[in-house]
């Protein structure tokens, strides 16, 4: 007797946890259908409020943005990110850039420093001898 109550408690909590579940999951996919839905009337706001003024463009209905918005999402991706199986990847790609970030070019900018002065004193007289040279070349092979 004490076991079937055991039981029955046991298949009550079961249901229970189950049920809280189903509830989340419908009320989550509402949720996510209602934000799909806003999304594409404030696509269609924007677009109504800029578009023609800025090029020029008529005004879309409704359903038009709808079709431009799943357009977007399908030739731009779903954005997320998030984690998971990439997870992995993206911890690489950010150690690599902050370990390699153009170190190379830091090295290099030091010696921008002297451009201005070499600039005023050989700048543009050489300049002005490779536009020569230039001129001569072309003269050379015509």
């Amino acid at each position: 007797m004490e076991h079937s109550k055991d039981f029955e408690k046991k298949m009550e909590r079961k249901m229970e946890h189950f049920v809280k579940k189903v509830v989340k999951i419908i009320a989550m996919v509402i949720f996510g259908i209602a934000v799909f839905l806003l999304a594409n009337y404030v696509l269609m706001w924007l677009w109504n409020w800029l578009m023609p003024d800025l090029f020029g463009l008529s005004t879309i209905t409704y359903w038009q943005a709808l079709g431009i918005f799943v357009i977007a999402k399908l030739l731009f991706g779903f954005g997320g990110g998030g984690s998971g199986k990439n997870s992995g990847k993206s911890r690489h790609k950010k150690k690599f850039k902050t370990v390699h970030r153009c170190s190379t070019m830091r090295r290099d900018f030091e010696e921008w420093k002297h451009y201005d002065q070499f600039w005023k004193e050989e700048g543009e007289e050489a300049y002005k001898n490779y536009v020569e040279r230039i001129k001569n070349d072309n003269h050379d092979t015509e």
